[in-house]
């Protein structure tokens, strides 16, 4: 795997949905970014799903990544039940990297069920 390295932002450049990035809150999170690429490219905002570390048993809606998906270096947890949006300013390039269609499949049915959309 090839060490991340923070870059600056090329002109237009906009986060993707399915890519997963670092954003700059009270510490650098990493998100995976859901909102469509059309939005994205446009809005001064993503939507974003939380991505952790810490497995939490009790929440179905939380798919696992493995270490390696998307650029993560840890199993990690998609919090799908945490749907949030954040200034675009905030996420940190390059993207760590991109989920593949299987795992943004189950994430997507994840969102769906927590937000009651089945």
């Amino acid at each position: 795997m090839t060490a991340w390295r923070r870059g600056t932002k090329p002109t237009r450049w906009y986060p993707r949905r399915g890519e997963v990035c670092l954003i700059d809150l009270d510490k650098e999170r990493p998100a995976l970014v859901i909102s469509s690429d059309s939005l994205n490219a446009h809005a001064l905002d993503v939507c974003v799903l939380p991505i952790s570390t810490a497995e939490h048993k009790a929440f179905s809606l939380r798919p696992k990544l493995e270490a390696g998906e998307g650029g993560l270096l840890r199993d990690s947890w998609v919090k799908c039940d945490q749907p949030s949006t954040v200034e675009k300013q905030l996420v940190i390039y390059p993207p760590l990297g991109t989920l593949a269609l299987a795992s943004m499949q189950r994430i997507e049915t994840a969102v769906k069920a927590a937000l009651d959309l089945t």
